[in-house]
């Protein structure tokens, strides 16, 4: 059986495969994470207007959809925007994948007052397809990736974790 890959997983892949390996092995330590935690409350104190957390297949979550078919995804910062850009053209091509054409998505900065589009582009449902291959060959790993240090690893929830 194939496994599952989450917009989360997409998400970690495009951050850090041994992150990604953590959480695809039950290690979450997101949740007493400071800056985790500011996030999760960007998240319910904006667009609360709209239905929020849109699970589809306990695969994908979109944080909210508007009309003119369009996903919003909402992100605390820039940090790591190619990361949240990869797992939200990961939730346009699953969807796609299963007959939902016609549809964009949005990023949401709400501290920073600003708003990317994001569309599937020519050779992204390639990179996607690739990326799902590698997502799982870093899932059946015994053990995870090789530790290498990054610019983002101090503000990781898994950064002491790392060090072990």
């Amino acid at each position: 059986m194939k496994p599952i890959v989450t917009g989360v997983m997409m998400y970690y892949y495009f951050i850090c495969h041994r992150k990604l390996w953590y959480f695809s092995h039950g290690i979450h330590l997101e949740q007493e994470n400071e800056l985790v935690q500011i996030g999760r409350i960007i998240d319910e104190n904006t667009f609360q207007r709209n239905d929020k957390h849109i699970d589809i297949d306990s695969v994908i979550n979109i944080d909210f959809i508007r009309s003119k078919k369009e996903l919003h995804e909402v992100k605390k910062s820039k940090a790591i925007e190619q990361a949240g850009i990869w797992q939200l053209k990961y939730y346009l091509y699953y969807l796609e994948e299963r007959g939902v054409t016609g549809i964009h998505g949005m990023i949401n900065y709400p501290t920073l007052r600003e708003k990317i589009n994001v569309s599937l582009e020519n050779g992204d449902r390639e990179i996607i397809a690739n990326s799902l291959k590698e997502i799982v060959q870093i899932i059946h790993m015994l053990v995870p990736p090789h530790f290498s240090r990054q610019r983002i690893c101090n503000r990781c929830a898994y950064f002491d974790f790392c060090y072990l």
